[in-house]
């Protein structure tokens, strides 16, 4: 059974995921690709050898050629887009965040489940990664013992123009925020953010060091630095009551001479993260076909933008904020 997939956003992380379905994912066929800026659409399509391009995202949603949808447009859209994709009945991968704001994620939590069944899934692609795999793994044989901390570093060389300080946050962040929660099967319930040092308002508030407590008590931490400017970098260890678990640096190319030994960073999340995306993209495509989800539930994303939303609360107030959370639907247990 082929799925034919259809990709609604023709910038960088739509071309990157139109190019991986196209030459990587067996059992899948992009068949179609929408962008409001139809040149970059045609552009992607060319490249992938797609002949269905879109100007208007619903109309991709209903084409009959496609069976599921991939959404990488803008997203302040994801609320619309994902709510279209279920109205048509269509499974839908829609990058992080899955909305904007929290009442738009329960807006879509509301719409799955009075269907019945998971068709949403959210693009937290550390899930798929072999270190956060191994690692989870790993605490759950329970050689090193119950979680006590998980430390957490999020570095990018530089950040857009148009980053504001709750993106370092809501873009940033919320990867460690939805894969501390999967790692250690647990919710948040209050969340701390400090600052460097006192800044104008209209200064990027760059880094933030933010701190949360699990219901279980466990004491996640997440330095996010976007302008670090030597590269891109990401690390994580939980230390546990019997040993620690530390997620193993991947320098693409180690070099010794000299006296030294040199090593270099990945460009930016895509190269570093590339095996996960792949990953992503087959256990997704593995789930429409099975029936079986897969991957961040939309739950998943209402509860990350849940507890970034606190922490952006935090950060603003310049004291703890509480993280308060809906009853679970029993289609997410």
């Amino acid at each position: 059974m082929v799925i034919g997939i259809g990709v609604i956003g023709a910038g960088v992380m739509g071309r990157d995921h139109a190019l991986t379905l196209a030459d990587f994912i067996q059992g899948a066929a992009l068949v179609a690709v929408s962008d409001v800026d139809v040149n970059r659409a045609e552009a992607v399509a060319s490249a992938t050898r797609v002949e269905r391009i879109h100007a208007d995202a619903r109309t991709l949603i209903e084409d009959s050629a496609v069976d599921a949808v991939l959404i990488a447009s803008p997203d302040a859209t994801h609320e619309e887009l994902v709510l279209a994709c279920l109205a048509a009945g269509k499974p839908v991968l829609c990058e992080k965040p899955l909305a904007p704001t929290v009442e738009g994620c329960l807006r879509i939590i509301e719409a799955e489940t009075a269907l019945g069944k998971r068709l949403v899934q959210v693009g937290f692609m550390r899930r798929f990664d072999p270190g956060y795999v191994t690692m989870q793994s790993a605490l759950k044989s329970g050689q090193v013992g119950a979680p006590l901390l998980m430390h957490c570093i999020h570095r990018n060389a530089s950040a857009p123009p148009w980053f504001n300080s709750g993106m370092l946050i809501s873009n940033s962040a919320v990867h460690e925020i939805d894969i501390a929660r999967w790692l250690l099967d647990d919710e948040f319930t209050s969340v701390t953010v400090f600052k460097r040092r006192p800044l104008d308002s209209a200064a990027l508030i760059d880094p933030q060091f933010i701190v949360m407590e699990s219901r279980q008590g466990t004491l996640v931490d997440i330095e996010v630095f976007v302008n670090a400017r030597y590269g891109y970098d990401v690390r994580a260890e939980l230390v546990c009551e019997n040993g620690t678990l530390t997620l193993a640096p991947r320098p693409p190319l180690l070099i010794r001479s000299s006296g030294q030994e040199i090593s270099s960073f990945a460009d930016d999340w895509r190269a570093h993260f590339s095996v996960a995306y792949r990953n992503q993209l087959r256990a997704w495509v593995g789930s429409i076909q099975t029936g079986i989800p897969a991957g961040a539930s939309a739950w998943d994303g209402y509860a990350a933008t849940t507890t970034a939303a606190a922490c952006w609360e935090a950060l603003q107030l310049g004291q703890t904020a509480s993280v308060k959370f809906q009853d679970r639907p029993k289609l997410y247990n």
